[in-house]
């Protein structure tokens, strides 16, 4: 055995006047070349020999695996030795360790070349040169690896703080924030963006959102949707540096929603998507949520936050953070399927179900009927916006508020007939069609059989009226529930029963 640190990878060799290997070799270190399964494939070919990279752990990283002297190569890994030479019987065996500057004198890999004859200077040399070459090559793996990491670990910390975020723990998202993007969520309030790519270019264009916001905007790969990238924009001027993105992308889309505090961002985002539908068919591919007549906005503010009250009052004997945990993950589930809700908040969809089914029970409904569902994301939205109704425990109880009580408002009524009524100018009797579909919890093939028509004529239907009542209806969510509640206002069909006030007592159907 032989080896020592003046026979290591930076050792100077005697001149070698054959030079075509050494122009092979830089050849490798071409953008198009850089890969140490080439270079270590090219070495066994120069030399004549079999070849074997590994790491300090003995993973073989290229080339085959050989049997090596395990007390020489424990002193190569260590750093005892820089290379060492071995006559193993028939075999001619060197190593060489191959050394990242920040690891000290550990090898990170170990080459080692075994061929039959033994290493002349030529041969000797392209070992060692190869080594250098390898260095650099896995250097630049392992850097470009600590940046994948570390891109990830940012996703993940962008992830983590909108997911707070859309469950309104406003002050675990600033604490985590603060760490690497100080100062980002300190206003109170903020509009959503959400932009859509086709789900190949969507890495490119969160970058580019990145970049475009100036680390002022929370940007965040959409956890649900493959093709969607959310941005948190506290600042003004997100929404313009977000559209000069759209040139040139005739695939992209972009839907922004009103300004919100931080604790409704999960309402926030639901308006963003329901402005990019619009988007969709605009030719400037953008859209701001429209602020347009909301039905709540018609009720007696004090019955309506009475009613909602009474509905939720089930819910105030948990613990504040159990409660705030249950109610935002149920306006959420209401909001979108459980299986993207359970995406965006970073739990498993059975979680998601099983804290609506909690829900659910405590308040005595049942989320399968669409009329209820309705109802159930105006009381969850009406606490959003207005806060607990009693959340010190000294306000004094409401008298009993029926959801019944609610619609029976004629300025409600009048909004209801005249969104309604827009369906009227369709001969197909679009309007019908859709309170059946309603009636049937949204699902085509029942309302099918009820109309005595093709499930294919339901959904064609129910396309129409998306249009013309400016409202997505097959994606379920706020918009749908506003129609549903337009129909229970008109009285085509009847309120549920919901709540305290309600259990045994359902509502009747608000006379025409």
């Amino acid at each position: 055995m032989a080896g020592g640190a003046d026979e290591g990878p930076h050792a100077q060799q005697p001149h070698d006047t054959d030079t075509a290997w050494a122009e092979q070799l830089l050849d490798h270190l071409r953008p198009a070349g850089r890969a140490p399964r080439r270079v270590v494939t090219w070495l066994g070919k120069a030399v004549g020999a079999t070849v074997s990279l590994q790491d300090a752990h003995g993973f073989l990283l290229a080339g085959e695996r050989l049997p090596l002297d395990g007390g020489v190569l424990a002193d190569v890994v260590a750093g005892r030795l820089s290379s060492a030479a071995v006559e193993d019987g028939a075999r001619h065996v060197r190593m060489v360790g191959i050394r990242h500057p920040e690891q000290g004198p550990a090898a990170g890999a170990v080459l080692a070349v075994a061929r039959p004859e033994p290493f002349d200077r030529r041969a000797a040399e392209i070992v060692n040169r190869t080594a250098c070459v390898l260095e650099l090559l896995l250097r630049e793996k392992a850097l470009t690896d600590a940046g994948r990491r570390l891109r990830r670990a940012t996703a993940d910390l962008r992830l983590a703080i909108l997911q707070l975020l859309m469950v309104e723990d406003t002050v675990s998202a600033r604490r985590v924030a603060a760490g690497l993007w100080p100062g980002l969520l300190e206003a109170d309030t903020a509009r959503v963006y959400v932009v859509e790519v086709v789900p190949a270019e969507r890495d490119e264009l969160a970058d580019a959102c990145a970049d475009v916001t100036e680390g002022q905007a929370l940007v965040v790969r959409c956890p649900a949707m493959d093709g969607h990238v959310i941005v948190v924009g506290p600042g003004p001027a997100a929404g313009e540096r977000l559209r000069s993105l759209l040139d040139g992308r005739p695939d992209a889309f972009l839907g922004g929603s009103l300004r919100q505090r931080l604790a409704r961002t999960a309402t926030a985002y639901g308006q963003a998507i329901s402005a990019l539908a619009v988007a969709r068919y605009r030719p400037d591919q953008t859209a701001v949520y429209a602020e347009r007549t909301h039905p709540e906005r018609l009720m007696d503010p004090a019955a309506l936050r009475a009613w909602s009250a009474g509905v939720l009052r089930p819910l105030d004997t948990l613990p504040h953070h159990i409660r705030a945990e249950l109610l935002a993950t149920t306006r959420l589930g209401l909001e979108f399927t459980a299986v993207n809700a359970a995406k965006v908040l970073g739990v498993s969809r059975n979680t998601v179900r099983a804290r609506m089914d909690r829900v659910e029970s405590l308040i005595g409904s049942d989320f399968s009927d669409l009329r209820t569902r309705a109802a159930a994301h105006l009381a969850l939205n009406t606490e959003a916006v207005q806060g607990p109704y009693d959340a010190d425990g000294t306000a004094h109880q409401p008298a009993p508020v029926r959801l019944g009580d609610l619609l029976a408002s004629a300025a409600l009524r009048s909004w209801a007939e005249e969104l309604l009524g827009r369906l009227d100018a369709d001969g197909r009797d679009v309007r019908g069609t859709l309170r059946a579909w309603i009636a049937a919890d949204a699902n085509a093939e029942r309302t099918a059989r009820d109309l005595g028509v093709h499930a294919q004529t339901v959904r064609d239907h129910v396309r129409t009226a998306e249009p013309v009542l400016e409202r997505q209806l097959l994606a379920m969510g706020s918009d749908l529930y506003e129609v549903v509640l337009a129909h229970l206002a008109t009285g085509a069909l009847a309120a549920p029963a919901l709540g305290g006030a309600n259990q045994g007592q359902p509502d009747p159907p608000v006379h025409k």
